[in-house]
């Protein structure tokens, strides 16, 4: 038997129950894993909400790093005994799962568990905003928002590597301290408006393009901080989900450009999976990113964890131990 963390019924944390569950043995093409660490990512809660449909019940999470204890016919690529990590893929928060193999990556000597579980989903996130959506070039202007969180840590380290100019925002004196660490300049958004704000510091043309995604609540300001025809990426909604119900608004402020990108499509084949993980445990061996645990909860703690994440009370990244 596994311990798992259920949900049912969507709605508030309190849906989030923890179950035991007969696992069984893994089918042709899956494996069967042991988990290490599980990642938290926003969106656990959008599904656990029912933002994002999962047909119920379903067990939470998408994101950990294990052993593969089995594996089933066809499964040439691991054995058991190796060390693996996934993303995107639900049913994440237990202490055994069962999945499809060709959705599992090795984890290389030099990563260690926990890292690799803080960082696959957060860092894919940023690997495909970074070279694939707006394949950010040395002497570019970004924007990032919510910089103190995992992916932001993560992407703003990325891009500052890549010899961009990161600007950005986080949430309080303690967030702003934590980003600047990474940044060349952090804007307290509770404190000040950072549209004004990063038009002063780009001289008044704006940043070639912004990521957010915290959603709703700095969707509209986000537009006025581009350069004409820069790119706008939303590709979260950790404060509402966006609208705009005018799209001609994106003529009037420079013939900008929106996107809201998922990395299911960008990971959709293997060989897309194979690539990013590679040069995202590549990044993080040549500590060109450094990924920062905050917080650890126990599995049975999932519902405590979607809370402090929820409320903004997390920095970097976040696991459950199983």
């Amino acid at each position: 038997m596994s311990k798992v963390v259920v949900v049912h019924e969507t709605g508030g944390t309190e849906v989030l129950k923890v179950e035991d569950w007969d696992i069984g043995a893994p089918k042709a093409g899956e494996v069967k894993i042991r988990q290490t660490a599980i990642g938290l990512n926003f969106i656990d809660t959008y599904q656990r909400s029912g933002l994002y449909p999962v047909p119920r019940p379903f067990v939470a999470g998408n994101e950990a790093a294990g052993v593969v204890t089995a594996v089933g016919e066809g499964v040439s690529e691991l054995r058991e005994g190796d060390r693996v990590a996934y993303q995107g893929t639900v049913g994440a928060y237990a202490e055994e799962r069962i999945i499809a193999a060709n959705r599992v990556v090795p984890i290389p000597d030099g990563v260690d568990d926990e890292t690799a579980a803080a960082a696959l989903l957060k860092g894919l996130t940023a690997y495909y905003l970074l070279f694939k959506t707006w394949p950010v070039a040395e002497g570019e202007t970004i924007l990032w928002h919510a910089a103190a969180g995992g992916t932001g840590m993560i992407g703003t380290q990325w891009a500052k590597a890549l010899g961009a100019t990161v600007i950005a925002t986080a949430g309080g004196a303690e967030k702003v301290a934590s980003a600047q660490r990474f940044c060349d300049h952090v804007i307290d958004y509770k404190a000040e408006d950072f549209a004004p704000r990063v038009k002063a510091l780009t001289g008044g043309r704006g940043v070639d393009v912004v990521y957010d995604g915290v959603g709703k609540a700095t969707f509209d300001a986000s537009l006025d901080c581009l350069r004409p025809c820069g790119l706008m990426v939303s590709f979260g909604n950790a404060s509402g989900v966006v609208a705009i119900p005018d799209l001609g608004v994106l003529a009037r402020k420079g013939s900008l450009y929106v996107t809201r990108p998922t990395g299911a499509h960008y990971f959709a084949e293997r060989s897309a999976l194979l690539e990013g993980a590679e040069a995202l445990f590549g990044a993080i061996a040549s500590g060109a990113i450094k990924v920062e645990i905050s917080q650890r909860f126990a599995l049975e703690e999932a519902a405590k964890a979607h809370s402090a994440l929820e409320s903004r009370g997390t920095t970097g990244s976040v696991i459950l131990k199983p």
